[in-house]
């Protein structure tokens, strides 16, 4: 979407009303109330055939015989009309149209013929389109009530998005009686053409916005929605809430993997990995977006309650274990100092009770002794008001605390009259308040699970494991081989053979056909052995009696499999029973039962599950999962997340697993399911850890036919990081160049680049005075989306250290053909061919991604630049909108 259509929806200067009315209680009655009384700083035209003027101001049959310049239209009439108002608005160079109405695709095969319809002919113009079958749009800034709602928005800092028009009145009823103010309101209907993804890019640069709220039923394109996420939540907090939640439904999913891991837990993944945080609570919603937008920030989860009352620091503590929070350990040295400065009957752990007596002072030292310690993270202040307390003094004493820590501090003053004061001081010094415990902790548990999706958003691992490459052309023809037999699940020979071409490490399995076969391959592999019936039909072995373990010697080997085949044979008469497979018992001690697979989500694509394996798999239900790729810090975390990391330890007298082979084994698994694009379900179940490595016991991959013109990648919902755009040379003088992709722990890097350019090269660059670049643009710079942008860095040596000397960037633009680059090179690195290099890596990577044409705007006195691009077969025109610009433009 180019930015003056996004600007023409959602800041428009002039509006358009289709269907106004003034009929009682009709929506073009409605909606031009909301128009009028929310004070719209621009003109607004009227439009409806049945009427002369209404209230006053003329109103027209169509917008042509206005003679008006619009920006938005707002279409409130029946829906068989609006492919006509389309077309009206596109003759009259209208950029954007909020389409209100009903009856479209929702409603059935004729309304999806109108939408058709509709966007055919607003294509025509480049007219874009929010809804249809929507609220409609709130913008506070430039007083647009653009909605059919009983009330406007009161003004504010957050903007909020929602596919639900009934649930943006709900909030703005809550919101009214709870003093929430809002910068935008907007409601996205179908979402027929303006996405998620756009109206996210367009919040994520709002000055009027700190903070973005999500309401979301479903979504179509992840990719995109991921993406503008992704950009969204690296300057500003947002907060989803997602109902209508889709089951993956068990019985079409093959493996224990695809039963278990149905969509709502891969979005779980997906928002940690974008940076956003989900509550599932409407009350939480706000809360969780006004803790958020107050800027208080945590580097970890463990908290330390003060607390003049017992029985309110217990519920904290108890909240804490609830919402997955760790009751920090305020350690020796901590209780030492609070001993100096507490009665001596005070609590002597965490929470730490200081008693009813507590003044201001006794307070002030046990929050001091409580931040000073390295075991906190936060601390929590309780106070019931009782007879000695003074809440506003205490208070007093928490904001000049507040001043000089870097450590949230929150406070819950429990009670109403008496506290009111006391919050308004906590407003006023940036101290979330709360009035329960639970709701004080549910807002910690908050910041510190953003913390964490913090984390996780500023991984960018690539494809491939370091220092190893897989056989993939194997894999790809196992596969292949499989679906030309019209086969789509693999048998345990053929899924182990796709284990190892990933170098995972799996236990060896061999096939027999007869029970002679069976004796041969046990006598080979060495006694004991496992037997397993060998069928495509057969999903769970275990439960069909097809498992047995521990089999001594030739004579068990051969009545087990004749009792086997038998048994199995009559249980599932259709079942086709190739025989069994022989493996070896593994013998590794202390061996702990895990399982990991991939299942394909219908929404985000492949996700990594990660949990507790053997036969009660399905009743322990200890699973998590993490979008592909993943890298050492991402498979960590996953890890951390499920019951079984505590198994992994020292316990009992079992030595601790072998952590890091359990984490290479998930890296490879993360590079199968980003290489594969085939495969859509796959588990090992059991994988057994031990302290001397990791071994997949068993394994099942089931697979289906995928686009072949897809591009690399496409499957996934998170672009790796491109290694494959890595460059190494030399300049001239023989000094060591590096072209690659730029990633985010490149932040000091770029800023001393940045910093560093001469005020000439900044404003060629720039084109205004940049004295020093802000943190939030060093985010968009150094954080990006590689799927729709790329930031190439020349790198160098000096003096040991990484210097950045140079930088190229282009940016996707509405319409995904077109690319717009820039590039700027250190002024002491300048006439040493590193431009020419940049350029060439840039153009590359845009033909790479499908671009077709790279275009660019160069002040017009650069003509080093005009000349330099030139050389590189550019094009040249004169800006039509600025002569002091200068349009450029490369075919690829």
């Amino acid at each position: 979407m180019q930015p003056d259509r996004l600007q023409q929806l959602f800041k428009p200067g002039s509006v358009a009303l289709f269907g106004a009315s003034e009929e009682e209680g009709a929506l073009g009655t409605v909606v031009l109330e909301n128009l009028k009384s929310a004070g719209f700083h621009g003109e607004i035209t009227l439009i409806n055939p049945k009427y002369e003027e209404i209230g006053g101001e003329p109103c027209f049959p169509a917008l042509a015989d206005s003679g008006r310049e619009v920006d938005l239209a707002i279409i409130v009439t029946p829906a068989k009309v609006v492919p006509n108002i389309i077309t009206d608005c596109g003759e009259s160079g209208v950029g954007a149209a909020i389409v209100i109405s009903a009856n479209f695709s929702e409603a059935g095969p004729k309304g999806a013929a109108l939408e058709a319809e509709m966007l055919r002919r607003a294509r025509r113009y480049g007219l874009r389109i929010l809804g249809p079958n929507c609220l409609g749009v709130i913008r506070t800034d430039i007083g647009l009530n653009a909605t059919f709602s009983a009330g406007n928005a009161i003004p504010g800092r957050i903007a909020v998005i929602s596919q639900s028009g009934a649930l943006c009145t709900a909030i703005l009823d809550w919101a009214e009686n709870n003093d929430v103010g809002f910068s935008s309101l907007i409601s996205t209907g179908i979402g027929a053409d303006v996405d998620f993804g756009e109206i996210l890019d367009f919040v994520a640069m709002d000055p009027a916005t700190d903070s973005i709220m999500l309401y979301i039923e479903g979504l179509k394109d992840s990719r995109r929605f991921m993406s503008a996420l992704r950009a969204a939540a690296r300057t500003k907090p947002v907060v989803i809430m997602k109902s209508g939640r889709h089951e993956q439904g068990s019985k079409a999913a093959v493996s224990h993997t695809g039963a278990l891991v149905g969509s709502d837990a891969v979005f779980d993944s997906a928002l940690r990995r974008a940076g956003a945080l989900r509550v599932d609570d409407f009350t939480d919603f706000f809360a969780t977006a006004a803790t958020l937008s107050s800027g208080v920030r945590t580097s970890g989860n463990r908290l330390a309650v003060v607390t003049n009352a017992g029985g309110p620091g217990v519920m904290a503590a108890d909240h804490c274990t609830d919402v997955g929070l760790t009751l920090a350990d305020i350690g020796q040295d901590t209780i030492e100092k609070l001993n100096g400065v507490l009665p001596e009957s005070w609590s002597h752990n965490n929470p730490v009770d200081v008693l009813g007596d507590a003044g201001p002072d006794r307070y002030e030292e046990a929050v001091k002794a409580c931040l000073s310690s390295a075991n906190v993270d936060a601390v929590l202040v309780i106070l019931t008001p009782q007879a000695q307390t003074a809440p506003s003094d205490v208070a007093e004493k928490l904001c000049a605390l507040r001043k000089n820590t870097r450590k949230p501090v929150l406070a819950c003053w429990m009670g109403d009259a008496s506290v009111g004061e006391a919050r308004e001081m906590f407003k006023q010094c940036d101290i979330p308040a709360y009035s329960t415990p639970e709701a004080a902790v549910r807002a910690f548990a908050a910041l510190a699970s953003y913390h964490d999706s913090q984390q996780q958003l500023l991984q960018v691992p690539g494809p491939v494991v370091q220092g190893f490459e897989p056989e993939l052309e194997n894999a790809e023809i196992i596969i292949e081989n499989a679906m030309e037999d019209g086969r789509r699940v693999l048998n345990q020979a053929e899924s182990k053979a796709i284990l190892a071409a990933f170098h995972i490490p799996i236990a060896q399995s061999i096939p027999a056909r007869s029970a002679q076969e069976a004796i041969l391959v046990a006598q080979e592999l060495g006694y004991p052995v496992a037997m397993k019936i060998d069928s495509p039909d057969i999903t769970h072995k275990t439960d069909v009696g097809g498992v047995r373990l521990g089999l001594p010697s030739a004579r068990h080997v051969r009545n087990t499999y004749q009792e086997m085949m038998t048994s199995i044979g009559k249980m599932m008469p259709e079942a086709r029973l190739n025989g069994v497979v022989i493996e070896p018992m593994w013998t590794g001690r202390h061996g702990r039962e895990l399982m990991i697979g991939v299942v394909r989500d219908e929404v985000f694509g492949p996700a990594v599950s990660f949990g507790l394996g053997g036969t009660l798999v399905e009743v322990l239900r200890d699973r998590e999962v993490a979008l592909p790729p993943l890298n050492d810090f991402l498979a960590r975390r996953l890890i951390s997340r499920t019951k079984a990391a505590k198994l992994l330890e020292s316990t009992r007298g079992a030595p601790e697993v072998d952590r890091e082979a359990l984490v290479e084994m998930l890296l490879r698994v993360s590079q199968l399911a980003t290489e594969l694009p085939t495969i859509v379900e796959m588990d090992m179940n059991p994988v057994i850890a031990s302290p001397d490595g990791v071994v997949a016991i068993d394994a099942r991959i089931v697979v289906e036919p995928y686009n072949e013109a897809a591009r690399p990648f496409d499957h996934m919902a998170i672009h790796p990081y491109p290694r494959e755009l890595v460059q190494r040379g030399d300049l001239s003088d023989g000094t060591q160049l590096v072209i690659r992709p730029i990633r985010p722990e490149d932040a000091l890097l770029e800023r001393e680049f940045v910093n560093n350019l001469s005020e000439r090269s900044k404003y060629l660059r720039f084109m205004y005075s940049l004295q020093e670049i802000t943190p939030e643009a060093l985010s968009r710079f150094t954080q990006i989306d590689y799927d729709r942008e790329m930031a190439l860095v020349a790198v160098v040596k000096e003096e040991g250290k990484d210097r950045q000397v140079g930088v190229a960037r282009y940016y996707t633009l509405a319409d995904p053909n077109l690319c717009e680059f820039a590039i700027v090179v250190a002024d002491d690195w300048q006439h040493r061919g590193i431009a020419r290099r940049l350029m060439a890596a840039l153009v590359e990577a845009a033909r790479d991604g499908r671009h077709t044409r790279m275009v660019g705007t160069v002040l017009a006195e650069n003509r080093r630049m005009l000349k330099f691009v030139q050389s590189l077969g550019f094009d040249t025109e004169s800006s039509a909108d600025d002569p002091q610009l200068m349009e450029v433009m490369l075919d690829l």
